[in-house]
């Protein structure tokens, strides 16, 4: 092939090149510029977020310890009365000062009239145990959402409860509870659906849920 017939041919592979390089480059830059951005926390609902976290923690601190401390004071029977009549007091108590709901609720609830999760709770409870068997650890997990229900509008948020090793005592496996244990538990809950559970397993969950004016 004739030296200029080269040239001429080279030349334009070059120029096809560069096109076809400004082309990609503005598709890559378009795609990039159309990726969508996680949606951002108005000032209302972090506030909301910060409050209900800082309340799940003290609810779930004040457990532990009414718990430990019955515990070694009384033996089991104290502490499934700890359980079974602190918490919906000291939850009572919270909601009262902030005039929200704050309860605990669990797919196997001993008290079903306080425990039972409505809807949305019930399939955040799911969600969790799915997230769970994929990995994620219980020690941050939570879900929120601003919800219109009947009575109004809500924020609802939920922190899920992690089973620790002083739960076993009224919560494990039945094989293994105490003989007065589960003598109370008979008395207390003929209906009882919280035992079987083992360390690390989600015993249940914080629920608080905030009216919106």
């Amino acid at each position: 092939m004739h030296v200029g017939c080269e040239l001429a041919i080279i030349h334009l592979m070059l120029r096809f090149c560069a096109i076809a390089g400004v082309l990609l480059a503005t598709v890559v830059t378009t795609v990039w510029a159309v990726k969508p951005q996680p949606p951002a926390v108005d000032q209302r609902t972090a506030l909301l977020l910060d409050a209900a976290r800082t309340t799940a923690q003290l609810l779930a601190t004040k457990l532990r310890v009414a718990l430990k401390e019955a515990l070694a004071a009384k033996g089991p029977a104290e502490a499934i009365a700890a359980c079974s009549e602190l918490a919906p007091n000291l939850a009572q108590e919270i909601a009262f000062e902030n005039g929200w709901r704050v309860t605990r609720v669990s797919l196997k609830p001993r008290n079903a009239l306080l425990g039972t999760p409505d809807a949305w709770e019930q399939k955040t409870l799911l969600d969790f145990e799915a997230r769970k068997a994929k990995g994620e650890a219980l020690a941050t997990m939570e879900e929120t959402a601003t919800l219109d229900e009947p009575a109004g509008r809500y924020f609802r948020y939920v922190k899920a409860v992690p089973t620790e090793g002083a739960c076993l005592v009224c919560h494990g496996p039945a094989e293994g509870l105490a003989p007065e244990v589960k003598s109370i538990l008979e008395k207390r809950y003929p209906h009882d659906r919280a035992t079987g559970f083992n360390v690390g397993d989600i015993r249940g969950a914080v629920s608080i849920k905030i009216p919106l004016h």
